[in-house]
């Protein structure tokens, strides 16, 4: 007997994620059946989109979403061996079945050197997430500037350092000063924290006078309405994320926005990496990643929050921007 523990959703958000809208469950598993895989959880995953989808997505008393990498520990299923490890989107749960359809190996060429949690960072979701949207939408060029902001983020720490593999140069944003010292560390040019600055719009002059050709937005609200005004003739914005609004109860309210798109003929375009999941650019980002990590060209942070039972404290923590890197649950 397999008993699975699960935080489901007691009700839907308003306004911050607190503790007493998750509970844990205890659910007694059945035995497989031919075709089945039992998995267990290893590392769990913790992301802004879970905020905004779960309004979408879940009912009251629905397990979270959200994906972990787990391990088989029994197989009624060939073509799964016992001990192999996938990404599944299974939810925020320890034990879990599967017909194998829903899982995602890990890369063939992944190294016993490497933690199995990059997965769901540097060479997962948030990486791939980097290389596309840079590579699809704001496609820089050698001597660009490129613009990123939530930068010491799991998105936004890739995206700056492989537009620096591309030649350009790179100013992140970020919510704290030991963020803005680890941006510098791994190479951005220039990187101020948003917080502390009198003026949005100098900090961003200050770090490039010469405007930006490529934003990787991944806030919204009011440094979105800024940061347009400084973008260059023919710039390209790609639209990750709006971490800044996901928590709004109403609907922020900001400049029109449509004169400098039109006038310095913009280039603005929203995305997302699920659309990509099944498509051959989505494995050659995985390779690629992995290799740039093995060759020290691209360096990862992973916040680590012990234990199944601090999914909540982690998750919340994640939104509050506690995490420099990607934000992990680790069993």
């Amino acid at each position: 007997m397999v008993v699975s523990e699960s935080w489901t959703m007691v009700r839907h958000f308003e306004g911050v994620p607190k503790p007493e809208d998750f509970k844990l469950i205890e659910k007694e598993l059945p035995p497989l059946k031919y075709g089945e895989i039992l998995l267990e959880s290893e590392f769990w995953s913790v992301d802004p989109y879970m905020r905004p989808y779960s309004k979408r997505s879940l009912k009251e008393g629905d397990v979270i979403m959200g994906s972990q990498v787990a391990r088989v520990v029994e197989s009624k299923n060939v073509d799964f061996a016992t001990g192999d490890y996938y990404v599944a989107q299974a939810g925020w749960t320890t034990y879990f079945i599967s017909d194998g359809k829903d899982l995602r190996a890990l890369p063939s060429e992944w190294p016993e050197s490497l933690p199995r949690s990059l997965a769901l960072g540097a060479v997962g979701m948030p990486g791939v997430t980097a290389y596309i949207g840079l590579q699809q939408i704001c496609n820089p060029k050698a001597g660009e500037v490129l613009l990123v902001n939530s930068a010491a983020g799991a998105v936004g720490t890739i995206v700056g350092q492989i537009a620096k593999l591309k030649g350009c140069k790179v100013v992140g944003s970020a919510g704290s000063d030991e963020k803005v010292t680890y941006l510098k560390e791994i190479g951005f040019d220039e990187a101020f924290n948003y917080k502390t600055v009198n003026s949005l719009e100098e900090a961003l002059k200050r770090a490039s006078p010469e405007g930006y050709d490529c934003y990787f937005e991944n806030v919204g609200g009011k440094f979105a309405d800024v940061a347009l005004q400084q973008m260059n003739s023919f710039g390209r914005i790609a639209v990750c994320g709006a971490i800044s609004m996901y928590n709004d109860s109403v609907p922020q309210m900001g400049p029109y926005i449509h004169p400098y798109i039109l006038f310095k003929q913009l280039r603005m375009e929203g995305f997302l990496i699920f659309h990509w999941e099944d498509k051959p650019l989505y494995k050659e980002a995985q390779k690629q990643l992995l290799e740039w990590i093995l060759e020290n060209k691209v360096k990862y942070h992973e916040h680590i929050t012990h234990g199944f039972k601090n999914m909540p404290k982690g998750f919340i923590g994640m939104l509050n921007g506690e995490n420099i890197g990607k934000a992990i649950i680790k069993a």
